[in-house]
């Protein structure tokens, strides 16, 4: 076993030991028999759902006046296109910021009526896999918009219009003039996004309102679909699975939600049976809330890479918002993510979503970056801060609107039973060591709070002024579920 180091504040937790969380393969996180005698066993216990049929479109901005010069305002001018729910804008160099105003309208399925224009949050590469690392080195990875959910559509138009420079020098003559534009990045494209739909018959809960552990909407037992021989269970769909195979059948939709006396009996167990004295104290650690898993939210695991990527320990969490706006039901959140999910990896580049955890405005908790959601997951979530955190995007956009309570209490939830995990305090500080960034040279060992914002991390506006100010009270929440 090996043992978790004490957090750098200074709390000594029992807590803080002997987690097996960083396995080295994806062997370590498949059982031995008899849980699971071979691949061929597991794939007649994860019996497959319907194909997700998702899709991406994508299409070239172009100038949208003719004597305007290339590098002006580009767009796409209204136009049908194939069915869709959610959007973004691209481009090819990752490392390149797009100056300006990206705007969307779109046309309704079936009624045809067009949408306000809305604007999309340009500044995106915050959210990303640290410098230097494997997926960020790719050569597949590339600069994009926050997404946008629009819910069903199948006409649009684009605008994008560059920031224009302001010279200082002509304040004294009166009104500031404007300069050329900034250029934009190259490469601009529009992504259209269809989630696909899932196998009804394996579609976890995900509208219910939270409550207390005993009537939380995730407790009810876990649902393992039904056997279809007609089709083949990918070795990726099963590995997703088994990477949480320690706290539910393999095919489970929903994680159940656990008391606190019955997650710290668990804890032992995860830890295994040969520990000290010390270490079978007590520990501070939250009752687990309810998890939709990956096949829960309908995941095609054949998007992402194959494998997963884990970092050594859980030291803070990095709360986010997804930016793609609030117009979505609770019954509407997995289609969201999976439409997020295929934004990041066949639009941005990325191995996998970004985030390790999701949280949508009914205050359900979903499963993110697959490999276990006790495992210390390395996420593309915070700009140079990726290793030894987790990301937790509540979906929405939290600029000026304020997020649900639901939301904010499953937030404290869920970090107070995951950081509990590896002994962290959610009202503590912690250090983490910069990968690279705007605020902090690579390096750099930063000071920040156990539970903090994007922005604690990277100078940009997520996870939103509204969502930003709730988490002081997310922190006091947490450590009371973990009885400090």
């Amino acid at each position: 076993m090996r043992g978790l180091l004490a957090s750098s504040i200074g709390v000594t937790c029992a807590a803080a030991l002997a987690l097996p969380l960083t396995p080295p393969a994806l062997a370590a996180t498949v059982p031995t028999a008899p849980a699971a005698e071979s691949a061929t066993a597991a794939a007649r216990v994860m019996s497959p759902a319907a194909p997700l049929p998702g899709s991406t479109h994508s299409l070239p901005l172009t100038p949208l006046a003719r004597d305007r010069a290339p590098g002006a305002e580009q767009g796409l001018p209204r136009r049908d296109v194939a069915p869709f729910s959610l959007l973004g804008v691209v481009w090819d160099d990752p490392d390149a910021e797009l100056h300006g105003r990206v705007q969307a309208r779109t046309r309704a399925t079936g009624t045809g009526t067009w949408s306000r224009w809305q604007d999309l949050e340009t500044h995106n590469a915050d959210h990303s896999a640290d410098p230097e690392t494997a997926e960020r080195a790719s050569g597949r990875v590339r600069g994009a918009t926050a997404p946008l959910w629009v819910g069903a559509s199948d006409g649009v138009e684009v605008r994008v219009t560059p920031t224009a420079e302001v010279r200082d020098e002509d304040t004294a003559r009166g009104p500031r003039t404007a300069s050329s534009a900034a250029p934009l990045p190259s490469g601009l494209r529009l992504e259209l996004v269809d989630p696909g739909r899932p196998d009804p018959a394996t579609a976890a809960p995900g509208h219910a309102p939270v409550g207390p552990p005993r009537s939380h909407p995730l407790t009810a037992p876990v649902p393992v679909g039904a056997p279809d021989s007609a089709a083949a269970t990918t070795t990726a769909t099963t590995a997703a699975s088994a990477a949480n195979l320690d706290l539910a059948p393999l095919g489970a939709t929903v994680i159940p939600a656990r008391d606190r006396a019955g997650t710290e009996r668990e804890l032992l167990t995860l830890r295994g049976p040969d520990l000290t004295g010390s270490q079978r104290a007590k520990p501070y650690i939250g009752p687990r809330p309810g998890i939709v898993t990956r096949r829960g939210w309908g995941a095609d695991e054949n998007l992402r890479e194959s494998g997963f990527r884990y970092t050594t320990k859980v030291k803070a969490a990095f709360v986010h918002h997804t930016a793609s706006g609030n117009n979505y039901t609770c019954s509407q959140a997995p289609s969201v993510i999976r439409g997020i999910y295929r934004y990041h990896v066949k639009s941005m580049g990325w191995r996998d979503i970004g985030y390790n955890f999701l949280v949508d405005k009914c205050g359900n908790i979903y499963e993110g970056r697959a490999g276990g959601v006790t495992k210390a997951v390395l996420g593309a979530h915070t700009l140079g801060f990726n290793s030894n955190s987790m990301g937790i995007a509540v979906i929405g956009t939290f600029t000026s609107t304020k997020p649900a309570a639901s939301a904010v209490t499953s937030v404290a939830r869920l970090t107070a039973w995951k950081l509990g995990l590896f002994g962290a305090n959610p009202v503590g500080k912690t250090y983490l060591k910069s990968g690279g960034g705007n605020l902090y040279a690579k390096g750099k060992n930063v000071r920040l709070n156990v539970i903090s914002g994007h922005r604690d991390g990277f100078a940009t506006e997520c996870p939103g002024k509204q969502l930003y100010g709730k988490l002081g009270s997310a922190r006091s929440t947490a450590a009371r579920y973990q009885g400090r």
